[in-house]
């Protein structure tokens, strides 16, 4: 798959690299996903399970190379914000089958860091599957004698809502989520298999199961989690199954309609909802 699903140069966007990116509907998207992991499941003859072995897949499977290093002294790029984040987290160069992932998310010298890594190296896996044919090789670009390439792709989190990162944000999160094992994994943690929703702030007829948020009952300390902060808390023994982020389980989680965030309209309206 690579920039299938276009409806027309009125969906096409332009990247930062004044690339024209073509709309793909998500569900091709995680159709390409779920064959990207029959391929290794076949040729590895095992089952696919939680976590994802991306790093196989990556290396043993689409023979491409991981690296990390100081991505911004790589591309020359200073470090910005607060702590000196890195905004630059990965990078891929297709002809030369490789990624490089920042060294900040190093998973044995930071293993706190080891979602986010794995996040960014399938975000990596993204690109190549639905970009790498929108980069034609130019042999005046490259030679034999180019110690130092530029890299086709540079994934920056400052630039997460362009559509050529938003459609590898949406692989990593089906390449490393896979629909199945989520379903599966849910049933198993919720035989009622209802779907969650945060408690709304006020009591509504609903049918699902409420989640509620922590409250510091500290005297004299008024403090309430976020609804952001409650949802990743129900998704972190989720998260932890699978090695993502929080954050990424969260995601998923409500992009699959299991999680929601507040009640959902249309199940209000239905008759007899």
């Amino acid at each position: 798959m690579s920039g299938g699903g276009s409806r027309g140069d009125a969906d096409e966007e332009s990247s930062p690299m004044g690339l024209k990116v073509a709309y793909v509907p998500d569900e091709a998207i995680e159709k390409d996903a779920q064959a990207l992991l029959g391929a290794y499941a076949r040729a590895r003859g095992m089952p696919i399970e939680a976590p994802i072995p991306i790093e196989d897949i990556i290396e043993k499977h689409l023979k491409i190379g991981i690296e990390l290093d100081d991505t911004h002294r790589l591309f020359g790029v200073p470090r910005s914000g607060i702590g000196l984040e890195p905004d630059i987290l990965g990078a891929i160069f297709f002809d030369q089958k490789r990624i490089v992932i920042d060294e900040s998310l190093d998973p044995d010298a930071n293993p706190a860091k080891e979602g986010r890594y794995r996040y960014t190296a399938a975000h990596e896996v993204g690109h190549w599957q639905l970009h790498r044919t929108l980069f034609g090789k130019d042999p005046a670009q490259t030679s034999l004698l180019d110690t130092n390439p530029a890299p086709s792709v540079v994934c920056r989190s400052s630039q997460a809502k362009e559509r050529i990162e938003f459609q590898a944000d949406l692989y990593a999160s089906c390449l490393l989520l896979p629909r199945n094992l989520v379903f599966a994994l849910w049933d198993e943690a919720f035989p009622d298999r209802k779907q969650r929703v945060l408690q709304p702030a006020t009591p509504i007829d609903h049918p699902f199961i409420e989640i509620t948020r922590f409250e510091c009952r500290i005297p004299g300390v008024e403090s309430k989690e976020t609804d952001d902060q409650a949802l990743d808390s129900f998704a972190k023994p989720f998260a932890e199954k699978f090695l993502v982020s929080s954050i990424a389980m969260r995601i998923r989680l409500e992009r699959l309609g299991l999680l929601h965030r507040t009640v959902p309209l249309q199940r209000l309206l239905a008759p007899g909802a």
